[in-house]
């Protein structure tokens, strides 16, 4: 992968409220595909899958508006501590 050139770009933390689990493995099916988890699933669409690039042992991440994404398992743990429900 080639360096991203970061100068002139400010630094943030993130303190956002999401909801996410790891993903275990993925099955592409003909109408959606579905990210398992340790103890359930997500369906998402073929366009979401092709956006996103998801794999095993990433992070599908839900944010509070809705909006869902995918995050590297390296990237989410450094960035997110679990809530004690």
């Amino acid at each position: 992968m080639e360096p991203i050139v970061t100068t002139g770009i400010r630094q943030w933390q993130s303190h956002k409220k999401v909801r996410a689990e790891k993903i275990t493995a993925i099955e592409i099916g003909a109408q959606t595909v579905r990210l398992q988890f340790a103890a359930g699933h997500a369906e998402v669409s073929h366009q979401w899958n092709v956006k996103h690039h998801p794999h095993a042992g990433g992070y599908f991440v839900v944010y509070e508006d809705g909006y869902s994404s995918f995050s590297p398992a390296p990237a989410f743990e450094a960035g997110y501590t679990e809530i004690a429900p």
